[in-house]
């Protein structure tokens, strides 16, 4: 079911949401949070599609929230508030409400969305394109315990990468991130069978890609190595290699859903290793909304430049237990395999 408002208010807006949920017979609100997600008019449906299958495992309001520029006499003829609300079966198993907001309004968006919000439940905010350099401190991003981004939206991936780490606060998170939980996990598996030193380590991806990135920062810190980035023709992340003196580790995806494992002294093996859609993705990171530590320690790594040999280092000697990079929360990691092992499962 679809109601169109136009020039309206928050008020009215919530009057429609009951008077939509009585019509197809579902008074009660089951859902567990609120989605907020701030795109334009080119990325809203896709936006939209990705909000609504991954309600179907959590039950949520979506408020699409659409700046508007004056393009026609209409769009100059003042401020107002557009909203289209969407229940039932035309909403995934939540609410949708489209929320175009035109002229000055557009500047208050923060105080369109409070009225909107279900009470007593999380709030998400999701940038699929244009997120602001620091999330947390954007008026809509203020309202939520989880923010999400995406570096490949971008123009420069990396550059964006640096300014998340440089504002990163708890909460915040991306999805080229989200997008390396499959790797991390067999990286993980991998660790806990091949039971030796990590001396060495390189990611293997395409030009400028920000997941590749982000991997690299955290084998670096978690393994306590130097990581060599490798540029490929992709697509994405192809390979990750991580040298012992027995030989290499390596999981190998040049192509397509599958990937292949490398253990020394092991016959190869075959895993599956799919890219996941948007909505996966997005329904993966509204299962936890606390604070993504291993995210922070990707972000910020324990090297300034990856793949780099360090500058001679002339401070006196460190005591023999190191202490663990700041913000982090986790012991020094040793290059041995059990904290190798133990590293990459902390993710």
């Amino acid at each position: 079911m679809k109601i169109d408002l136009t020039d309206t208010t928050a008020s009215k807006i919530n009057k429609a949401l009951v008077q939509g949920r009585r019509e197809i017979g579902t008074p009660a609100v089951g859902m567990v949070l609120t989605m907020v997600i701030v795109t334009d008019e080119e990325n809203a449906y896709d936006s939209i599609k990705a909000a609504e299958e991954a309600s179907r495992e959590h039950p949520s309001r979506t408020l699409v929230v659409i700046k508007r520029t004056a393009r026609t006499p209409r769009d100059r003829q003042g401020n107002r508030l557009d909203a289209e609300v969407r229940v039932g079966s035309d909403a995934g198993t939540g609410e949708t409400v489209i929320l175009r907001l035109h002229g000055e309004v557009g500047k208050h968006a923060d105080s369109v969305v409070l009225p909107l919000l279900l009470p007593d439940a999380p709030v998400v905010v999701w940038w699929p394109v244009e997120a602001p350099d620091d999330p947390a401190k954007d008026p809509l991003g203020a309202l939520a315990a989880r923010r999400i981004t995406d570096l490949y939206a971008d123009e420069d991936p990396l550059k964006a990468l640096d300014r998340r780490a440089a504002s990163y606060a708890p909460g915040d998170t991306d999805l080229a991130w989200t997008r390396l939980t499959p790797w991390r996990s067999m990286l993980a598996a991998a660790l806990d069978q091949a039971r030796a030193d990590i001396v060495s380590a390189a990611v293997e991806s395409e030009a400028e890609n920000p997941s590749a990135e982000l991997l690299a920062r955290w084998l670096g810190s978690r393994l306590g190595v130097q990581v060599e980035r490798v540029t490929t023709g992709g697509p994405v992340v192809t390979a990750v290699r991580l040298g012992t003196a027995g030989g290499d580790i390596r999981i190998d995806r040049p192509e397509g859903p599958l990937a292949t494992l490398t253990l020394p002294g092991q016959p190869e093996r075959t895993l599956a290793l799919k890219v996941r859609s948007t909505a996966e993705l997005i329904a993966e990171e509204l299962r936890r909304l606390d604070a993504d530590e291993m995210y922070a320690v990707a972000l910020r790594g324990d090297t300034a430049e990856i793949g780099r040999a360090p500058k001679a280092d002339k401070s006196p000697p460190a005591p023999k237990e190191t202490p663990a990079p700041v913000g982090t929360g986790a012991p020094a990691v040793k290059k041995n395999a059990k904290a190798s092992k133990e590293s990459v499962d902390h993710a």
